[in-house]
């Protein structure tokens, strides 16, 4: 069974440092022969470069992602999952975060994390409606 990890409270990720992680993905993006693919919203470690037809998935198999928003500079890490192909690797949240975040000299135990507020408080205009 895979694994899927809501990161709490969320990991940011510095606008140094996420630039760093960034350039760094792109460097090794599965179309360049590493084993990386990145967008806004995820980076994703596959078993190899992408050798089908036409730039196409080919052999490689997705290992994990990292799922991410980006503020103006820095990155959120809230979302970690990793495939069956993955943790028969060996793979973990931990391995698949710092693996990514190493180039910029983090672990996901040493990014900082997010605030968390409290919860809002009840609407006491909400009108509460009895059943009965």
């Amino acid at each position: 069974m895979a694994d899927e990890r809501v990161i709490r409270p969320a990991a940011i990720v510095p606008a140094r440092a996420a630039r760093l992680v960034k350039s760094w993905a792109a460097d090794n993006d599965v179309t360049r022969g590493g084993v990386w693919a990145s967008d806004t919203t995820y980076f994703k470690r596959f078993s190899g470069p992408f050798d089908g037809a036409a730039g196409m998935r080919g052999t490689a198999q997705l290992l994990g992602s990292v799922h991410v928003t980006w503020d103006t500079y820095e990155v959120t890490i809230f979302r970690v999952s990793i495939t069956e192909e993955g943790l028969e690797q060996g793979m973990t949240v931990e391995s698949l975060c710092d693996e990514l975040l190493a180039p910029a000299g983090l672990t996901l135990a040493s990014c900082p994390r997010a605030a968390l507020g409290q919860a809002p408080a009840a609407d006491p205009f909400r009108r509460r409606w009895q059943t009965g």
